[in-house]
């Protein structure tokens, strides 16, 4: 699932700490070290693992499988820096030592004695989502079916063999971040030792050490797949792995990205002067109006629209928005009458908007004739408007249409067939935005930067300290969350050499934020996805 809209009305805010620090002086109320006594009882996390078989038939052929659902132990700092660790150790006062557990699911292909096969690390994003969402809707050797574009019937859910497992190509590990899924945190500060973008990353660094070592997969070509902010996680992650550990990363698969929080689509208002989200999704708001035939002499096909309008964006558009009060009345009524051609919104509700309006705001007004709300994952999805009068979406259709599906498909799949968590509560979602620490220290740099995050520096650094490393970038037409265009200025513009954009492969599709939600994108996304591991490994599976 995506990062969520009340994130990033934080992390827009440019001073990320002036935005934080009541947050943070009350997570520091909150977490209180425990008494002796009541640390004393509290056991240390143990690795578990439980091994099953089964098949999965893609492409006609019938691939069988060893999977290992299980879970690994880890702490948010090295080993050798224990030295320098200012927490007391277990049996001191103050408590233990914050500690992760860190769930997994891990598919091997049977017989296969080769380790140079390739292993891709999976993860959604949120932050504080589990990864369900890719598990059971795109890669995993089962998928659950929903609806296209309205919402799934309540259970009984159909769950089917997927066609589109990528374990045709690959060994895979399903992985849920800290407190997510069946993974679990405990110990003094847990929040603040893992709830953070670098804590993040240190902690899946630290799960991929050990599975490496645990698998004897250390020699194996290897890739990350992320979601959402997932891909902000990979390109820290990527850095880390390679600058400090010494792996060198086959490839780096980005879904729905957002690698720049001043970009975000999703409260810019609090961030004036930035103009960019507004431009940067224009082309996202000219989709959805032409999927829910909202413009007057739409063309038939999608794509010149979006050239159209992409260039309107980065011209016209750009230049009225940077005069900002100082724009002419007659070049105001015009941009406006513009806009209104490409979203179908009101000309005088765009003027009023001083020709900026964020996601939330079209995801209200574009269809409020009807009482209906558009999506913010998949703005093909509609639904039901909580409140008439508000400003904007109160909630998002796309996720109250297929959310049930999984997390039902899902609790009965790991428990009948991986024969794991038979009495233990498993956590799609978790609310942790009020205590995510943006905070971010970029490559290179002693302390985290004050502003909002921004990673373009991370996957950057890793690109040019391994220059064999490559990027694909994978975006739906219809994702409000990280739009389409974000990603493809983000990607021409990471602070590398020209010649590095080589590297880089780009992939769009008829879909949303979770863009194998649609069944032809997600055959797409598998054969596209396949080609470039494929590329990535010079042996075949």
């Amino acid at each position: 699932m995506p990062v969520r809209r009340s994130i990033l009305r934080i992390a827009a805010i440019s001073c990320v700490v002036l935005a934080l620090a009541p947050v943070a002086r009350a997570q520091e109320k909150e977490e209180k070290p425990p008494a002796r006594s009541e640390a004393a009882k509290i056991e240390p996390f143990k690795p578990e693992e439980q091994q099953t078989k089964g098949s999965v038939t893609i492409g006609g052929r019938v691939i069988e499988y060893d999977a290992y659902a299980g879970t690994l132990v880890v702490h948010p700092k090295k080993p050798d820096d224990a030295a320098d660790d200012a927490d007391p150790p277990a049996d001191r006062p103050g408590g233990q030592t914050a500690e992760a557990s860190m769930f997994y699911v891990a598919y091997f292909k049977s017989g296969e004695k080769d380790t140079t096969r390739p292993v891709t690390f999976v993860y959604n994003g949120g932050p504080g989502s589990s990864t369900v969402w890719l598990h059971m809707g795109a890669f995993g050797p089962r998928r659950v079916v929903t609806a296209d574009d309205t919402h799934t019937p309540p259970a009984p859910y159909r769950v089917v063999n997927n066609d589109y497992s990528l374990l045709d190509v690959s060994d895979l590990v399903f992985v849920d971040a800290p407190g997510t899924g069946f993974s679990r945190i405990q110990g003094r500060n847990a929040k603040k030792e893992f709830y953070g973008v670098d804590q993040d990353a240190y902690a899946f660094a630290g799960f991929i050490l050990q599975f490496l070592s645990k698998y004897g997969r250390w020699n194996s070509p290897k890739f990350l797949f992320g979601e959402s902010y997932g891909t902000t996680r990979s390109a820290v992650l990527a850095n880390l792995l390679e600058t400090e550990h010494d792996i060198d990363l086959n490839g780096v698969i980005l879904l729905s990205q957002i690698l720049n929080f001043d970009l975000s689509p999703d409260g810019p208002e609090s961030n004036p002067g930035i103009d960019l989200p507004y431009e940067l999704a224009l082309p996202t708001y000219a989709a959805t109006a032409w999927y829910h035939h909202k413009l007057q002499n739409a063309p038939a096909e999608l794509q010149p629209l979006l050239a159209e309008v992409e260039h309107f964006a980065m011209t016209d558009y750009a230049e009225a928005l940077e005069k900002g009060s100082d724009l002419p009345a007659d070049q105001r009524r015009a941009i406006a009458e513009k806009l209104h051609d490409y979203t179908g919104l009101p000309v005088a509700y765009i003027e009023k908007a001083g020709l900026r309006i964020d996601g939330g705001e079209f995801e209200k007004t574009l269809q409020d004739a009807q009482d209906l709300t558009t999506g913010r994952l998949d703005t093909r999805f509609s639904g039901p408007t909580y409140d008439p009068l508000s400003k904007e979406a109160e909630y998002d259709p796309q996720s109250a249409a297929i959310s049930a599906a999984y997390v039902a498909a899902f609790n009965d799949y790991v428990r009948k067939e991986l024969k794991f968590g038979v009495d233990e509560e498993y956590k799609p979602e978790i609310e942790i935005w009020k205590t995510w620490n943006f905070l971010h220290k970029l490559p290179g740099q002693s302390e985290p930067e004050q502003q909002s995050a921004n990673v373009l520096p991370d996957l950057a650094r890793a690109m040019k300290y391994n220059p064999d490393l490559r990027v694909m970038l994978n975006s739906g037409y219809f994702d409000l969350a990280t739009p389409f265009f974000e990603g493809i200025y983000e990607m021409s513009h990471l602070p590398m050499p020209a010649s590095l954009q080589k590297n880089i492969e780009i992939k769009h599709y008829q879909s949303g934020h979770m863009v194998y939600a649609h069944q032809a994108s997600l055959k797409e996304l598998h054969d596209n996805v396949a080609a470039f591991i494929l590329k990535g490994d010079q042996h075949k599976p």
